[in-house]
């Protein structure tokens, strides 16, 4: 089954990525590219892209809800980590749900991380 979060993107598109600077800064032990940043106050730090009108974030690749993913997946900031697909520890995600509808698509369903084989086989796109 692909991770339905994995190829969605609608987040990256839709709110404001704001962090402490100290994600960024090597020093620190960041390790949010500094590059695909801008300060928004003395204390925080926005993924470029993320304060626009229409919010995208630099790091979005592809199209939303079709193979939308984050080119620095394992370096994303903490904020990006802590937004949690809706379903799937078991639970509703309003952030999620926000996000996907502002996108034309359907909030995830607990439906959505069932593997109808049973198998734990990824399931066939």
């Amino acid at each position: 089954m692909a991770h339905p979060c994995l190829r969605c993107g609608a987040c990256c598109a839709h709110f404001r990525v704001a962090f402490h600077w100290s994600e960024a800064d090597p020093f620190m032990g960041g390790v949010v590219p500094p590059d695909l940043t801008e300060k928004l106050d003395p204390h925080r730090l926005v993924m470029r892209g993320t304060q626009a009108r229409q919010p995208r974030c630099v790091a979005l690749q592809g199209t939303v809800g079709k193979d939308g993913n984050c080119g620095v997946y394992e370096r994303r900031p903490s904020v990006c980590r802590e937004v949690e697909p809706a379903w799937e520890f078991g639970r509703a995600s309003a952030q999620c749900d926000k996000a996907r509808v502002a996108h034309g698509l359907a909030p995830l369903t607990p439906e959505d991380w069932v593997d109808p084989s049973h198998s734990g086989a990824p399931q066939a796109a």
